[in-house]
């Protein structure tokens, strides 16, 4: 097994596009399927944006606290040479941690975490485990019987980076001897056969059976007052 690194943040709010930013980064090694004493974690100063109160209550990161900690443009480089070109691991890292870290690491003329070495763990497990009821982190790691003790009061990125590392293991195991090269071309191959937003859309029509429509009116006349469904 190749080098690997896992690794979470934690952030002022969910949108990077619309000002948040990362406060807070961990991430671990795993060389030949053993997580190593080797890790990265940094607390960062928002460069002030404020951390909303819904933000605090998941991570207990406040504005003071990180007021004297270093921005993200001292550190990244740091960043970067502890991930080297390692595949990387997030969980939910596809729709969150990847964007969120390219976009501060893109905002510096940095290099950023290409879309082939990116591997998720929600995505995996969605396809290689049917028992749990939900993919988050939590869930997978109860369904693993991995110890949550360490999280107890708060989310942390180091500690969830530790928690990933065993639950990415445990799912390499599941997915019955991948390859990390298979598992991230799986999940390109998954990512490019959705359509974008901006793409070419056929036009699809359906017969709707006359009582539906019938009802459908109905509900338009007594409920939509000038409904566009009737200019």
């Amino acid at each position: 097994m190749p080098r690997i690194i896992c690794f979470d943040i934690e952030t002022t709010g969910f949108f990077y596009d619309k000002g948040d930013r990362v406060i807070e980064i961990g991430a671990v090694e795993i060389i030949d399927g053993r997580v190593t004493d080797k890790t990265f974690h940094e607390y960062v100063n928002p460069d002030g944006k404020i951390i909303p109160a819904e933000s605090y209550m998941v991570h207990k990161l406040s504005n003071e606290f990180l007021s004297d900690k270093p921005k993200f443009s001292a550190l990244a480089q740091k960043l970067l040479d502890f991930i080297g070109d390692s595949p990387v691991v997030a969980h939910n890292g596809i729709d969150f941690d990847f964007p969120f870290i390219n976009y501060e690491l893109n905002a510096l003329g940095l290099s950023t975490i290409s879309r082939d070495r990116q591997v998720d763990t929600i995505q995996i497990a969605r396809n290689k485990i049917f028992g749990p009821k939900s993919y988050t982190l939590d869930s997978l790691a109860k369904w693993f019987g991995i110890s949550l003790a360490t999280r107890a009061d708060s989310h942390g990125a180091l500690i969830d980076a530790e928690i990933l590392a065993k639950v990415y293991l445990e799912l390499e195991a599941a997915a019955a001897g991948e390859s990390i090269a298979d598992i991230i071309q799986k999940q390109c191959d998954a990512f490019s056969a959705v359509p974008k937003s901006d793409g070419n859309f056929p036009r699809r029509e359906f017969d709707v059976p006359a009582d539906e429509l019938a009802a459908h009116a109905e509900f338009i006349d007594k409920n939509v007052k000038d409904s566009l469904w009737k200019s």
